[in-house]
């Protein structure tokens, strides 16, 4: 029997499960197809709102790099028949200038790491289908702020044009309109930006290196879907070696030769309009174990808002009492409660809501500090969902050494400058330095240092490592500073306004 690719999860418009399972158990298929496309298959199987799609698997990754970023017989004709039957349940075609389907891109490895590997959103539009996209949703805003997101992540993650191209860009807009934040910019606005973005494309992407997005001997934003998903896929698989997913590797001690899986989901929508949210959130609070819901989400957003830091997110405790996400909220507490029965541990979970409807994006078993590894294990144990010698070994050998890192002493004569969200526990001293590569200067001369940002992002992983602590002005507690931080036991204080 012939190696499978591709295996396909979640039901279509006509309520069928189409969800193929890749192992016996969520252990099993990790190993296949990530753990990002075993729990969508796994909450698609217990009933769970999962926007359908399908998984191309961690070996397919391994045998295209073997083969020196080449595509071995038969692999794109199996991706292309689970496009083409991803299109036929959702009765819409990528592309299509009526109703054009919609599809995220996203890395799954069979080890967590956030952040670590590349994502394209909103894959499917061009120039024509945008239009197809405003017919369908009444909703021209919505419409062209999703393709100039589409543009800049496809021209940074895919291609590589640096992203503070397309920023200032962006706050050059905002400047302009005298205005403070992108949702108070306008559908001719993000139109505009959208024509930017797409010069900024051309302009910086290498024709001669680049043949498959050239037009008459210049670079061109790729109008053909078909090729916007290749040319997806193919980062996503590269982005399992970037320098930072190799930094995250070795500090947990994860192989190099998994590879990723490569999730295709079809794409819902948090940013459209005041019924619409997205967010992050921990069924338990991952710094201290308190048994509480613990995240954040922001009205009229797209997932990757709330990590980046880009507006200050609001507290998961406060989406019921938001007009119009009320039963939503409901919904994703007895979710929260049915996930922690069938795994037994603290989950971590991606939403959105999209509308008033609840979407699940993601589930995995969240991070914690040692002090919460600690005080859930006991939880589980003491409410009988797992053994006492289970409790015990769900805390590491390593996170003893973090119960017992410094704090400061309340009783102590000190000054506070700024206050912060508490993202992850402990006390740390040290020179401020505002890069990743002056804290790594630092850490060669033994000189301990906070690395303050405005928020990081996954390309300041060396500097986390080498800082004694991390201080960001932006961002909440499911912020990239604050999971990776407490991942690795490091204190960590979040959206200190104040600093600018």
């Amino acid at each position: 029997m012939a190696e499978k690719h591709v295996y396909r999860f979640g039901a279509g418009i006509d309520g069928v499960n189409a969800t193929e399972p890749a192992g016996e158990t969520v252990d099993q298929a990790k190993w296949i197809v990530g753990g990002k496309g075993a729990n969508l298959a796994e909450m698609a199987k217990i009933g769970l709102p999962v926007p359908p799609g399908f998984s191309i698997t961690c070996q397919t990754c391994v045998a295209y790099a073997n083969a020196g970023n080449t595509w071995a017989d038969g692999v794109l004709d199996e991706i292309d028949a689970a496009r083409e039957n991803l299109e036929e349940r959702m009765g819409k075609k990528l592309g299509d200038p009526k109703d054009p389907l919609l599809v995220s891109v996203r890395s799954g490895a069979p080890f967590s790491m956030p952040g670590m590997m590349d994502t394209v959103l909103n894959l499917g539009l061009n120039d024509v289908s945008v239009n197809g996209l405003i017919e369908q949703t009444g909703n021209e805003r919505f419409a062209w702020d999703s393709y100039r997101r589409f543009v800049q992540m496809f021209s940074n993650v895919v291609m590589g044009v640096d992203g503070d191209f397309f920023e200032d860009a962006i706050n050059e807009k905002k400047a302009e309109k005298g205005v403070k934040l992108d949702t108070e910019l306008t559908a001719e606005d993000l139109k505009d930006l959208t024509q930017t973005f797409k010069q900024i494309f051309a302009v910086n992407v290498d024709s001669q290196a680049h043949p498959e997005v050239t037009v008459d001997g210049c670079a061109a934003f790729p109008q053909d879907p078909k090729l916007q998903l290749r040319l997806a896929i193919e980062a996503v698989f590269g982005s399992w070696m970037n320098e930072r997913a190799i930094i995250y590797r070795k500090q947990n001690k994860i192989s190099d030769d998994l590879g990723t899986a490569v999730n295709v989901q079809v794409m819902v929508f948090g940013n459209k309009g005041e019924t619409s949210a997205t967010g992050v959130a921990f069924t338990r609070n991952p710094a201290d174990g308190t048994k509480e819901f613990y995240g954040d989400f922001l009205v009229n957003a797209q997932g990757e808002d709330v990590v980046a830091g880009i507006r200050n997110t609001e507290p998961i405790a406060d989406l019921k009492t938001v007009p119009g996400l009320e039963e939503a909220g409901k919904q994703l507490d007895e979710i929260f409660v049915k996930l922690e029965e069938h795994y037994h541990d603290m989950m971590d979970i991606e939403f959105t809501i999209e509308q008033g409807k609840l979407w699940m994006l993601q589930t995995r078993v969240g991070k914690r500090t040692a002090m919460a590894a600690l005080a859930i294990a006991m939880q589980f144990e003491a409410e009988g969902a797992i053994s006492r010698e289970e409790a015990v070994m769900r805390v590491a050998p390593e996170q003893l050494d973090q119960l017992l890192h410094p704090q400061f002493d309340p009783k102590a004569d000190f000054k506070v400058l700024t206050k912060g969200m508490n993202a992850s526990p402990g006390a740390a001293v040290g020179k401020v330095v505002f890069s990743a590569e002056e804290a790594v200067h630092c850490a060669n001369k033994d000189q301990p240092c906070i690395l303050v940002r405005w928020e990081t992002t996954p390309d300041d992983l060396k500097g986390m490592v080498a800082a004694e602590g991390i201080l960001t002005s932006h961002g909440g507690k499911t912020s990239h500073a604050a999971v990776i931080a407490r991942g690795m036991g490091a204190p960590c204080v979040c959206g200190a306004e104040a600093l600018k």
